[in-house]
């Protein structure tokens, strides 16, 4: 397979931990199970020091940033990382040149989490898309000639790839080792790392059951977390205030106030999430997806997926379906 790729991982004092040990594992994982050093990291510091990360974890660094930008050794994948210590490495010109020069070697250019605002001070996300942590995606807002797509949860545009933050990046680099190596090892990789499945890209940061405010009746809030398991029964108004032991005038109007929705809406959105994540990951037919998170009929379905995700679920599979063997659907 010829040498490894060369992987140059930013970290600064304040990183996130995770943001920098989630993509390393990923590419541990792929040469472990490809037998072979597929990958090469190397951490590299301003100054080439030990950082510690936010959480008080102190980490070693492989060589020093403005070393390697200098030395004009190849650079398969830059990655930059995030976390509370990258507000005053994107005002330090030195360290933003020194990226910009490793960015200029490198065949692709990543961030995790607020790395992006990293590479958007340095310019390199000029007419690009790209995403971050939610609770920043604002201050990447802030650079004009950013496209910011805050929804997602990892956006690849062209040679840019920018993660929303941590487990996040986990996502991102499984993507770059499907598109390196193919999907069969990124599944590899994603078991070992005990990843229910490798989200794709365009999934939003949160879900239905997060986008809501929690209850704080607890008999309400019981039933936002039991629905998601019960999606194929009577999830109606009067079944669901039983269930709360509740009115079901109370309980609609309790629910909303509390949730910020409608016991409808929020049923429905659930329904569809579930609706996602198994076109992603089977080969079920709509109609029987349908039955599974209790909707009667494929047209319903239809519907619903086009009001809450804004396509057909036949053109979202073909987007983020994850590829299957060839066998006949389930109808």
């Amino acid at each position: 397979m010829g040498d490894p790729h060369t992987v140059v991982v930013v970290a600064m004092e304040g990183l996130q931990l995770l943001d920098l040990a989630g993509p390393i594992e990923v590419l541990y994982g792929a040469g472990y199970f490809a037998g072979t050093d597929l990958y090469r990291t190397l951490v590299a510091t301003p100054g080439g020091d030990d950082v510690r990360s936010h959480s008080s974890v102190r980490v070693g660094a492989d060589v020093a940033l403005e070393d390697v930008a200098q030395d004009g050794s190849p650079v398969g994948t830059l990655a930059v990382v995030g976390g509370f210590g990258t507000p005053a490495v994107a005002d330090d010109e030195a360290f933003l040149a020194d990226v910009a020069r490793l960015s200029d070697r490198a065949e692709r250019t990543t961030s995790v989490c607020t790395g992006a605002l990293v590479l958007a001070h340095a310019g390199l996300l000029d007419d690009h898309a790209a995403t971050t942590h939610w609770a920043f995606a604002d201050q990447l807002a802030a650079h004009e000639r950013v496209d910011v797509r805050s929804e997602q949860i990892y956006v690849r545009d062209r040679d840019r790839w920018t993660a929303a933050g941590v487990t996040a990046g986990i996502d991102l680099f499984l993507a770059l080792v499907e598109e390196d190596h193919g999907p069969a090892l990124a599944h590899q990789v994603a078991t070992m790392l005990v990843v229910f499945v490798r989200r794709p890209g365009g999934q939003a940061q949160f879900s239905a059951q997060l986008r809501a405010q929690p209850a704080s009746t607890p008999s309400i809030a019981e039933v936002q977390r039991w629905l998601s398991d019960h999606l194929d029964e009577d999830l109606g108004v009067d079944a669901l205030a039983a269930r709360a032991a509740m009115s079901p005038r109370n309980f609609a109007r309790r629910f909303r106030a509390e949730t910020g929705t409608t016991p409808a809406v929020y049923v429905e959105q659930v329904r569809v999430e579930a609706a996602r994540r198994l076109l992603e990951t089977t080969d079920l037919g709509v109609a029987a997806i349908a039955r599974r998170v209790g909707i009667r009929h494929a047209e319903t379905l239809h519907r619903a997926f086009r009001r809450r995700v804004g396509t057909t679920p036949e053109r979202y599979r073909q987007h983020f379906g994850r590829p299957l063997p060839r066998s006949g659907r389930a109808v």
